[in-house]
């Protein structure tokens, strides 16, 4: 029996999630929960819906004129969402 290093809780759960083919799923979710954390709280709150399909970010906007403007920064907040997510998941946001 050969011995390893030790690996982290987090190493291990990754290789799980890998192997079962859920990993892209997870990846989607976490790229839906950032959407608050980048655009922050105040834009946050004109968010009534968001949901991810396939590498396309849906999103919801309450307010037409932040509807406007966000349309203009798409580009900066997928960078900033696949920063956040640590891998490259989103590649469009269509706001609603």
């Amino acid at each position: 029996m050969k011995r390893r290093d030790p690996k982290s809780v987090a190493e291990i759960i990754e290789e799980v999630l890998e192997r079962d083919g859920n990993a892209d799923q997870l990846a989607r979710q976490r790229a839906s929960y950032a959407w608050s954390e980048v655009v922050g709280q105040g834009v946050n709150r004109y968010t009534s819906r968001r949901y991810v399909d396939k590498t396309t970010l849906h999103v919801y906007i309450t307010s037409a004129p932040l509807k406007h403007e966000l349309s203009f920064h798409r580009e900066r907040i997928v960078e900033a969402i696949n920063s956040a997510v640590g891998k490259n998941v989103i590649t469009e946001i269509v706001i609603h």
